[in-house]
C-alpha cells in the first residue's frame, strides 16, 4: 500500500475478527514502531503484547472504567455497546501497550512521551500497511494498578497508550477533517 493511501486509510477499529495475527506480523509492525525518531536518539520505547489470560484480565479492567465512563448516558444500547467493547477491546485477539521511561523532569518526561507517540504511530500506521486495524487508546489507563498489576510493570515505566490489534470486522468511513484544505492549521511565515 503507498504510504500516502496508508494515512488516508488508517482507522480506529473497535470491531475485529477473532482470526489471530501471526507472530511476525506482529514482529514487523513492533519493528516499524522501532525505527522512529526519538529524543537524543534514547529510543525510550517499551511494548508489551497481550493476549489469553493477560488480555482478559485488561478487558476486566477497562470495563469497570467504561460502566462508570458511561453511567449518566441516556442511551442504553449505546452504553452496553461501549462496555462490551471495553470487556474484550472489540474482539481483537491481541493488545499492545506501549510504555517509556518514568521521569519526574518535565523536559524529560515530555520528550519521552513524544518519543513514544512517534514510535506509536509508526505501530499504528505499520499495521494499517498489514491489513490490521487499531485503535489508540488511553481511556484504559485510567486503572493504572490494574495495568500495572496484571502486566507486572515497574515504577520505572510511564503507561503512555494501548492498542488493540487485529484484523478489522467492520471499517468506519473517514472522519471530516476540521480543516481539509489547512486554511486555518497552517500559518506561513517569511
Amino acid at each position: 500500500m503507498d504510504f500516502y493511501q496508508v494515512i488516508h486509510s488508517r482507522r480506529a477499529i473497535r470491531q475485529y475478527r477473532p482470526d489471530p495475527v501471526p507472530r511476525e506480523v506482529l514482529q514487523r509492525i513492533l519493528d516499524a514502531a522501532n525505527w522512529a525518531p526519538s529524543g537524543m536518539n534514547r529510543q525510550q520505547w517499551y511494548f508489551i503484547v497481550v493476549s489469553g489470560e493477560k488480555k482478559r484480565q485488561l478487558g476486566e479492567s477497562y470495563a469497570r472504567i467504561a460502566e462508570t465512563y458511561t453511567a449518566r448516558w441516556d442511551d442504553a444500547e449505546r452504553r452496553k455497546q461501549f462496555v462490551e467493547f471495553a470487556r474484550d477491546y472489540g474482539g481483537a485477539p491481541v493488545v499492545i501497550v506501549a510504555l517509556t521511561d518514568a521521569s519526574d523532569e518535565p523536559g524529560t518526561r515530555k520528550m519521552n512521551l513524544e518519543s513514544v507517540s512517534a514510535a506509536f504511530e509508526n505501530l499504528l500506521l505499520a499495521a494499517c500497511a498489514e491489513g490490521l486495524g487499531s485503535c489508540w487508546m488511553t481511556g484504559p489507563l485510567q486503572d493504572e494498578a490494574s495495568i500495572r498489576r496484571i502486566l507486572d510493570i515497574a515504577p520505572d515505566k510511564e503507561l503512555v497508550a494501548v492498542t488493540p490489534i487485529g484484523y478489522p470486522a467492520i471499517s468506519p468511513p473517514p472522519p471530516p477533517r476540521l480543516d481539509p484544505d489547512l486554511k486555518t492549521k497552517i500559518t506561513w511565515l517569511e
